[in-house]
């Protein structure tokens, strides 16, 4: 008899203890966070914040995922099968729009936070002789790979240089990393790259022996993208000696990157988002230098096309900073 109450006690806490478990186990929030390509900026800074989600929020398990980019982000979250998109303010324009590569299909977003500007990179190499824009006219070039806002970027200072994409250009569609590698293999003579400083797969082109790194100046085209496209872009400058081999300073056009997320996410998830962000800050900065230049100064309703999240908005406030929820 005892050793049947014995049995039946241990099998109650058996179960209790299951209870428990699957309790907690209910109870866990799981996130995912889209990045970009791995020879990017997005996929480090994305597998920096999920570690920062899971290590920090209590219950929550952030996963990063690689992808093509802004676009495919944008999508994946529009067909709920993301929960935090990086994304450039261009590219996010057009999906709350339904224009371009969203056409007819709009993407109800919502900004956590503005992070840092995207630079547009024209990459190549002395040996190619290129020196302007005019002169990858005939030229093997990447635009970026599909699902990407490389792309979309690229086409748009393409177009303001008066290049056709189509009929001025071999183009190729690469990543960051596969474009380098394409270089080094002569088999394209330059890549488009938006993306942050330093982007590894730049660095890894200007270290390589025998290679002299060449940045092709392009701000001259910010004022014509404006115009047709509105005040998203701006002149900017990548500093001499950035990368490997990089004697002078590069004039470029930049826009902002965003992290998005979908208006259904509830108020509390998104706050503990950008609390998160914010008090970790330097922790983040670890993994990748460009989480340093995610700023509460930065946290501007001109520096996004998306309205900002409630939840960031109280997020904001708390620290003095009054957003425009428009």
């Amino acid at each position: 008899m005892k050793r049947l109450m014995f049995g039946a006690a241990l099998a109650a806490l058996v179960f209790a203890a299951a209870g428990v478990t699957g309790s907690a186990l209910a109870q866990t929030k799981n996130l995912s966070i889209v990045t970009g390509g791995t020879g990017g900026v997005y996929y480090p800074l994305g597998g920096g914040l999920a570690n920062l989600l899971t290590k920090h929020v209590p219950g929550w398990q952030a996963t990063a995922e690689v992808t093509g980019g802004s676009v495919d982000n944008l999508k994946l979250l529009g067909a709920k099968r993301a929960d935090i998109a990086f994304s450039m303010a261009d590219a996010s324009l057009d999906a709350s729009r339904g224009e371009d590569k969203f056409k007819g299909n709009v993407v109800n977003q919502r900004t956590l936070a503005v992070l840092y500007p995207n630079i547009m990179h024209v990459v190549t190499t002395e040996a190619s002789g290129i020196k302007t824009m005019a002169d990858l006219k005939g030229k093997r070039v990447s635009t970026g790979s599909p699902g990407s806002a490389t792309e979309v970027m690229a086409f748009r200072v393409l177009e303001a240089a008066g290049i056709d994409k189509d009929k001025d250009l071999r183009r190729e569609r690469l990543g960051a990393a596969e474009s380098t590698n394409a270089v080094k293999d002569n088999k394209i003579d330059a890549y488009f790259w938006v993306g942050g400083l330093p982007t590894s797969a730049v660095t890894d082109l200007g270290a390589t022996p025998g290679v002299k790194l060449k940045l092709v100046d392009h701000s001259e085209v910010v004022e014509k993208m404006n115009a047709k496209y509105g005040p998203l872009y701006a002149k900017g400058t990548i500093p001499a000696s950035t990368y490997p081999g990089q004697a002078a300073p590069n004039a470029i056009s930049s826009v902002w990157n965003i992290l998005v997320v979908s208006d259904a996410m509830p108020d509390d998830v998104a706050y503990n988002i950008v609390k998160t962000i914010f008090e970790k800050r330097d922790e983040w900065a670890t993994v990748h230098a460009e989480a340093k230049n995610v700023k509460l100064d930065n946290q501007l309703r001109g520096n996004t096309p998306v309205p900002f999240h409630p939840g960031a908005i109280k997020y904001m406030a708390e620290k003095g900073v009054k957003i425009d929820p428009k």
